[in-house]
């Protein structure tokens, strides 16, 4: 099915674009081509297609710091990757409850809307665009880290005079490569490609298991019980893993037959958590705690699956990059009138967006950090506080003490502990490296 990414259309749809959208775009193209108006409007996907979508959102560069995530909390941090599976799992089920409450509701910021208003949306709103903004940029610091790692003969770079690090010139090299795939109008070519990140995954995860049972490697490392200092991180990155919520309103309605769909997240949560789950264990067996914040960093470079799973690395966040960003940008010609050559300003605003990004990346250059980051201020915000949140006002169960607002109000409850904790700590890992970097 062909995919395709509509740059232009009101401000409204570009502020609703859902979160990894490249992986559903062909749904929403379904959905613009109808009558918005239309409350009844039965999407087309089918159940098997629905999976592979959610799959392909829920699966991404989150797989390679999952062995560092259990490497900073110990063996025991296994049961907080399950812990954040469960609950993203249910607050995804809140989600379809919210929609099945009101037919209008058709993305992430509508159902914001419903709950609380324009402040609402507006919230929600934002937490998106910074979620796709530092997962940007933190592609940027993965290609750096990755080429680096490929290429250490590779120390410096000379740009007109100017001596920049290796890490430094590959991640502005990836950046100018990238550029002009976020001028393009049309990006389903990108889209195809980046549609691919359950395979990726699955290579990803084969190279590994490959190195260590064939390449010499092995399974030797034993690893801590319990690291305490390292939970907040831990907790935060495997809530990094789980950040696909915003796209579950777009499957929904791209489905035939929606009340399939609480089967759907049962298959992709299930499967996801069995990737995330495997190569953690397996990544954490081969380096114990000399793991790196992405896997890849620790495979022998001279091996052929270990350049398998980098290269496969390298082309999925070139390929995925404008398709994060273009949201944004979206969002950002809405708030300018066009006085101007639209095609230009639309140009200038991509470029912008590239160039602090790249700022951005070269200033905190720390992906595991950042990762984290994410994961504990924006990712467990937008995956389980506020679907909790919404669904509580939307379907006024706020107003009843049972079991089910008992449930909700400690998912919440652990979503506030993870906001609080996990941005402390990666806060002051990002100052600590910048004092050392």
């Amino acid at each position: 099915m062909g995919i395709e990414h509509k740059n232009g259309g009101s401000s409204s749809l570009d502020l609703n674009v859902p979160l990894l959208l490249d992986q559903n775009q062909s749904k929403l193209k379904d959905l613009e081509a109808s009558d918005s108006d239309d409350v009844n409007f039965i999407g087309t996907t089918s159940f098997s297609k629905t999976c592979f979508n959610g799959l392909n959102a829920l699966t991404g560069i989150g797989i390679l710091s999952t062995p560092y995530a259990l490497a900073s909390g110990g063996w025991i941090s296994l049961i907080l990757l399950f812990t954040i599976a469960t609950a993203t799992f249910y607050s995804g089920l809140l989600i379809q409850r919210c929609m099945d409450w009101d037919p209008n509701i058709k993305t992430y910021p509508d159902i914001g809307y419903q709950a609380f208003g324009r402040k609402g949306k507006v919230i929600v709103s934002v937490l998106m665009h910074m979620e796709l903004y530092l997962v940007a940029t933190g592609f940027l610091i993965l290609e750096g880290d990755n080429l680096q790692n490929l290429l250490p003969n590779v120390e410096y770079f000379e740009f007109g005079g100017l001596t920049i690090g290796g890490k430094q010139g590959f991640i502005i090299i990836v950046a100018l490569i990238i550029l002009p795939t976020v001028w393009l109008d049309n990006l389903s070519l990108l889209s195809y490609i980046s549609a691919t990140g359950v395979l990726a995954s699955l290579f990803i995860i084969g190279s590994v298991l490959w190195i260590g049972v064939f390449d010499g490697i092995g399974f030797q490392q034993r690893g801590e019980f319990i690291n305490w200092d390292g939970i907040p991180t831990a907790v935060s990155l495997f809530a990094f893993c789980y950040c696909a919520h915003p796209v579950f309103p777009t499957l929904y309605s791209s489905m035939h037959k929606r009340h399939q769909f609480s089967n759907v997240l049962i298959v992709c949560f299930v499967l996801g958590t069995l990737c995330y789950a495997s190569m953690a264990i397996l990544g954490y067996l081969m380096f114990g705690s000399e793991v790196q914040s992405q896997i890849t960093l620790n495979l022998p470079t001279n091996k052929l699956s270990s350049r398998i799973a980098i290269y496969t690395t390298l082309v999925n966040p070139i390929s995925k990059y404008a398709l994060m960003v273009t949201p944004i940008i979206n969002a950002t010609e809405a708030w300018f009138p066009y006085h101007f050559n639209k095609r230009l300003f639309r140009h200038i605003v991509g470029t912008s967006v590239v160039m602090s990004t790249v700022l951005v990346a070269l200033a905190v250059p720390f992906f595991g950090s950042l990762m984290s980051l994410v994961g504990a201020f924006l990712s467990i915000n937008a995956s389980v506080t506020l679907p909790c949140l919404c669904y509580l006002k939307i379907s006024g169960s706020y107003q009843k003490f049972n079991g089910e607002m008992v449930g909700i109000g400690l998912v919440i409850v652990m979503g506030i502990f993870v906001l609080i904790f996990g941005t402390y700590v990666s806060l002051i890992d990002i100052i600590y490296m910048s004092k050392i970097w």
